[in-house]
């Protein structure tokens, strides 16, 4: 939800893209890499434990990246899904909607001042700036505020739809340029404006079918296959 000012005039930031991009790149290459080691190492000793301690422990790191607001996390599980398919997709819908339910727990909970400072400390200033705009406005302010930084056509949903709202950005293909799902359940808890029990059912159910369809049919029914 970042607002159409955030790019310079003359077109995108192609420096900031490319290195967000890469760090995609980056991030899904060595979370493969890992995988695969600790699957050869469990089956070279026929520790099982062993293999399922370290998937575990690759997972929560992936979950801490979708909780980071403008972090590439559902990019990352999307990327995992085409890579290892069937048998990690349980694990990465678990993983994408706890850290779903963190960012917006974080947002919806978390006071502004401490927020601020521990965004400040992560370096995340865009977070930091949206905080400081969001923060002084009342509910209708904030409202009017996401109306804004939407394009026109999805302006209806900023009201009514809102849940709706939230179910699409969480699937925008390139999600990662408007603050990632880390970022879009962050800002939805931000804004005050969503129950906390219907927006994680909202996105819960947002998040399910891509993982339990590759669970189903396969990582061939995903487009880069």
């Amino acid at each position: 939800m970042t607002g159409q000012g955030d790019e310079p005039a003359d077109g995108p930031n192609w420096p900031r893209l490319i290195l967000r991009v890469g760090a995609i790149f980056l991030a899904v290459y060595l979370l493969h890499l890992l995988i695969d080691w600790a699957t050869a190492q469990a089956e070279a000793v026929g520790n099982m434990p062993l293999m399922l301690g370290l998937m575990l422990l690759l997972l929560v790191t992936y979950t801490i990246l979708m909780a980071i607001p403008f972090a590439p996390g559902i990019e990352i599980g999307i990327s995992l899904l085409i890579l290892k398919g069937a048998a990690i997709a349980p694990f990465v819908f678990l993983a994408t909607v706890t850290g779903l339910a963190l960012a917006f727990l974080a947002g919806r909970f978390i006071p502004y001042a401490w927020l601020h400072a521990i965004l400040y400390d992560l370096r995340l200033m865009s977070a930091c700036a949206l905080l400081e705009r969001i923060a002084p406005l009342d509910q209708e302010a904030r409202l009017s505020l996401l109306k804004d930084r939407l394009p026109p056509r999805l302006h209806p949903l900023a009201g009514g739809g809102r849940y709706v709202l939230v179910a699409l950005l969480l699937n925008l293909p390139g999600n990662a340029l408007i603050g990632g799902g880390g970022g879009i359940a962050f800002i939805a808890g931000l804004s005050r404006l969503y129950p906390t029990g219907p927006t994680l059912l909202v996105m819960t159910l947002a998040v399910l079918p891509v993982p339990m369809a590759v669970w189903l049919y396969g990582a061939d029914i995903l487009p880069a296959n």
